[in-house]
């Protein structure tokens, strides 16, 4: 209990001694009037011969106390307080509530609100003890109650005028980080387009170049060329105009399952693979959401498999219940092991962040000797939740 209440009390004093603190130019500036002061106390207690010596150096001491607060509100609080203890031996009250009547600014500017209200009250019993002391002569103190009022006025307005620029300083960094998140969100975006875009028509014509020397295939591959390169700069152009009109955040991407499977099925069949598909992609039940969301699968799916698919037949299934839309894409293995094939593995996360971003399921494996893509989607979603998951992907 004893140890409690010991870490209790260190505790409010630490709390007591937190606060604000002074600035560069500010610690600057009060350095040099605290210098500025004390040079012309000593020098008019060395130019005076009459000078009482020991009143001068406790003014002196009392002045040099808010130099302090530089270091600490509490520790120069405390050391004001002593130098006022020490001027009731040499009758320098009033020069050292003068000093703390300046000193109400720094707390004020300073302080928390416990050490505040602390010297707030300590000022008021110092200026009580004066005025009913047993004194020289009577001391007016209504005059450092009003010093001690202005100067705390003085230190709260720039302790406002601070912490709103603080406050400030903080929105327009959040405010920054806002666009720089937005920019590489954008950045993101486009590169994600340009990879689900053009890398499928390069694909289709790299693989076509390599059979030009083929006589019997050359007629075909030429025209696959010329089909891709042209799809090629017409979804570049598409890219490049949606770029230019600003964040996607609020834009409905474009995507059709049907002629994107059916795409994806003469390009694999071009390519010499046999294709067997199965379901209808235009169901009804289908949202556009989903139907969004697998023909980009469709359409990455099919480029990896002219990348890397062995020889065989190609299987697509379509499945779509009262409850889910799954889009099912089997290829042959490659004779090459696929740990040793280049691949960036770009493609997978696309289709993997757009089929998870709708709420779905996705997996991408092997299969014993096949290369199987599943993406389940819900068909039964809220309005909104669907837009949203259409936004994002």
């Amino acid at each position: 209990m004893a140890l409690d209440r010991s870490a209790r009390s260190a505790s409010d004093i630490l709390r007591l001694g937190r606060g604000e603190k002074l600035n560069v130019v500010e610690r600057i500036f009060l350095l040099a009037i605290v210098s500025g002061v004390i040079l012309l106390d000593v020098f008019g207690m060395l130019s005076m011969p009459d000078a009482d010596l020991l009143r001068s150096a406790v003014s002196i001491l009392a002045t040099a106390t808010l130099a302090l607060f530089v270091v600490s509100p509490l520790v120069a609080t405390c050391a004001l307080g002593i130098a006022f203890a020490v001027s009731f031996l040499v009758d320098a009250q009033t020069l050292v509530l003068t000093t703390a009547a300046v000193a109400a600014a720094l707390v004020m500017r300073l302080g928390r609100t416990s050490l505040i209200l602390s010297y707030t009250a300590g000022f008021l019993v110092a200026t009580a003890v004066i005025a009913y002391g047993d004194t020289v002569a009577p001391v007016n103190v209504g005059i450092y109650l009003i010093a001690a009022t202005v100067s705390g006025g003085v230190g709260f307005a720039l302790r406002m005028a601070f912490a709103r620029g603080h406050r400030l300083e903080q929105q327009l960094a959040a405010s920054a980080e806002q666009e720089r998140q937005a920019v590489l969100a954008e950045r993101r975006w486009i590169a994600g387009e340009l990879h689900d875009s053009i890398a499928h028509h390069l694909t289709i014509v790299s693989l076509h170049v390599q059979m030009l020397d083929d006589e019997q295939a050359r007629a075909d591959s030429q025209e696959a060329i010329r089909v891709a390169a042209r799809k090629a700069m017409t979804d570049l152009r598409f890219v490049i105009d949606l770029a230019e009109d600003g964040p996607r955040g609020a834009e409905v991407q474009i995507g059709d399952l049907a002629a994107a499977l059916t795409e994806a099925r003469e390009e694999l069949e071009a390519a010499g693979h046999s294709v067997a598909f199965e379901g209808d992609p235009r169901d009804e039940r289908i949202p556009r959401s989903a139907e969004i969301i697998l023909a980009r699968v469709a359409r990455e799916s099919a480029t990896n498999i002219l990348k890397y698919a062995g020889a065989g037949a190609i299987e697509m299934r379509l499945r779509v219940t009262d409850e889910t839309a799954m889009l099912t894409i089997g290829s042959p293995m490659s004779a090459t092991a696929r740990r040793s094939l280049s691949s960036s593995r770009t493609g997978l996360e696309r289709m993997a962040e757009r089929v998870l971003g709708g709420s779905g399921e996705f997996s991408a494996g092997e299969v014993g000797d096949r290369w199987v893509v599943m993406a389940r989607l819900p068909i039964a979603r809220r309005p909104d939740a669907a837009v949203e998951s259409v936004r994002k992907s």
